[in-house]
């Protein structure tokens, strides 16, 4: 391996590590497919991996992803299906939730909207501290509806006290300071769905 991929490799370990949302194995995993073509030493890799994971373990969560977690759940509270690391950029995040919303109305929910950020977003986050969350309504025509989330949103990440503004289609939450521990918990789709269910009674 030579030194410049050397570099990227731990760059990429270090970043999944610092999102929090992997364990080792789905890292080293991540990291085998993204350098296949390159001939990359598994042994120093897997021996930098335990290391920096190890690391990032060491600490708890910060105030504002505990925060993050909460208003997340406010939202789910009020129809709004709210999702973690949700793929990697927003057309894919968009389609997902979708997904969720079709699981949830074939099991008799009806979420009114959804907000989320990606990995993508993650990316951006660790260079510039500011948090990217897009949301919309499942209705597209319906104008009321979409303000309505909007102010939701916007309210309720308030109540919390983050320095929330719209930009364009997203929100921007500013100095977002991001510690997460990798907790085994499920998050993206999956923990969505989950989520959703818990905070609200099923209609009969």
């Amino acid at each position: 391996m030579v030194g410049e991929l050397i570099d990227d490799v731990k760059e990429e370990i270090v970043f999944f590590s610092k999102c929090g949302f992997y364990d080792k194995d789905e890292i080293l995993e991540t990291i085998e497919d993204e350098f296949i073509d390159f001939d990359v030493n598994l042994d120093l890799i897997s021996h930098y991996l335990e290391k920096t994971f190890n690391k990032y373990q060491q600490y708890t969560n910060s105030e504002d992803f505990n925060n993050l977690q909460f208003a997340f759940d406010d939202l789910n509270k009020n129809g709004i299906i709210s999702i973690h690391n949700n793929a990697y950029d927003i057309q894919e995040g968009v389609d997902d939730a979708f997904e969720v919303y079709t699981h949830l109305l074939n099991n008799k929910y009806s979420p009114i909207g959804f907000c989320f950020y990606t990995l993508s977003d993650l990316e951006e986050l660790f260079e510039n501290q500011k948090l990217s969350l897009s949301y919309g309504s499942f209705d597209f025509e319906d104008e009321i509806k979409k303000s309505q989330i909007e102010d939701l949103i916007e309210n309720t990440f308030k109540k919390y006290e983050f320095d929330i503004k719209k930009s364009d289609e997203q929100f921007i939450i500013y100095n977002f300071n991001w510690i997460k521990v990798y907790d085994n918990k499920e998050y993206s789709m999956e923990g969505a769905y989950e989520d959703f269910i818990k905070f609200n009674k099923k209609e009969v």
